[in-house]
């Protein structure tokens, strides 16, 4: 069955780790492919199943990590830098909890971190033209995200000054991906300064409309913020490159809501679920993007407080595969049709 959106696909950074099939790039591929997934995103972090330096470096690496995976029946959908991206721009108060993502080199030296990140970013708009991707994910970062509910109130032009940083540290590396002709797709999400939609469009003006600025739409945030996730769609759907298809669930009662209270996963208002546990109408979402033409891949990024991650890989496969919609080339009444008959026209309407 040919459909727009591509699928089942799915997100491996929650699943590599030491202990096999998930400690290699060969082993991990058959395991997703045993389930039914037909495409991979890879997390470029991750050595173990991937050399980001050499694949930036050598298209035959890359043609070599393709073909592997081509072997064991999957697809790489994109490259994904969320680890690094949150690096170009951390605020302050986040330095010492944010190093754990970069080198023990540069620990203790946010600048040397951020040109690290800023490397990777680039390294990775490289190896995303060498394995023929078109898109990549990621995340903006943040500068001013500790004054999102402020108060005392902020600053005069501190929210302006935060966006234009954001553009100015941004648009060297989108002009990288332009050059590799690849669309990054940036998630949106609580934590980074662009995490609705008003943020992106001020991202997206301070960048001058930059045509690389894409989104990475993932539902399962909207739902935890109470933003409507399907009017999302309607409004930025020309911006919308990469799909996470992930769940969640927003039950406040009368101690906690969208905040959830400093809680453990297990205890908050909002918590990431796996697929079909959740609130999302994924049928809506994958109805709306077929609609508007989506035509990249629906890859699941399993997070839950709950289900072991076996588990929610095994039942992601069928469900994202349960929704895929081959999109009609005719009208369902074009049986009642006929051709223009502009005279009867002319008699239905008195004219």
């Amino acid at each position: 069955m040919a459909t727009n959106i591509k699928g089942p696909a799915i997100f491996l950074a929650q699943f590599a780790g030491d202990a096999a099939p998930f400690n290699s790039w060969d082993s991990i591929t058959k395991w997703a492919a045993s389930l039914g997934y037909k495409g991979v995103q890879i997390p470029t972090w991750n050595g173990r199943l991937f050399d980001l330096k050499k694949a930036a470096e050598s298209k035959t690496y890359c043609d070599e990590v393709k073909g592997v995976a081509h072997a064991n029946g999957v697809e790489i959908t994109e490259l994904s830098t969320h680890l690094q991206g949150q690096l170009v721009a951390v605020n302050p108060g986040y330095d010492e909890a944010f190093d754990a993502f970069a080198p023990a080199a540069v620990h203790g030296k946010p600048k040397e971190r951020q040109k690290w990140a800023v490397e990777q970013l680039i390294l990775a708009a490289k190896a995303s033209k060498n394995l023929g991707l078109k898109a990549s994910v990621t995340f903006s970062g943040a500068l001013a995200w500790p004054y999102v509910y402020p108060w005392p109130q902020r600053p005069q032009g501190l929210i302006e000054t935060t966006f234009g940083e954001l553009a100015k540290r941004w648009k060297p590396i989108l002009d990288a991906y332009d050059e590799a002709g690849v669309d990054v797709g940036y998630e949106i999400h609580p934590g980074e300064d662009v995490f609705d939609g008003a943020t992106f469009e001020m991202f997206l003006d301070a960048l001058k409309g930059h045509k690389r600025c894409q989104i990475n739409y993932d539902p399962s945030h909207f739902v935890l913020m109470h933003l409507d996730y399907l009017s999302f769609i309607d409004i930025y759907h020309e911006r919308i490159c990469a799909f996470h298809v992930k769940d969640a669930e927003l039950n406040p009662t009368g101690r906690q809501g969208v905040y959830s209270g400093y809680q453990p996963w297990i205890n908050r208002a909002g918590r990431f679920r796996s697929l079909g546990d959740g609130q999302v109408d994924f049928g809506a979402i994958f109805s709306k993007l077929s609609q508007y033409g989506y035509a990249s891949w629906a890859v699941l990024e399993w997070e839950c407080c709950i289900k072991h991650p076996e588990q929610g890989a095994a039942e992601g496969a069928p469900f994202i595969d349960s929704h895929l919609i081959r999109v009609t080339e005719k009208a369902f009444d074009d049986f009642a049709g006929g051709k223009t008959d502009q005279a009867q026209v002319n008699r239905l309407l008195g004219l």
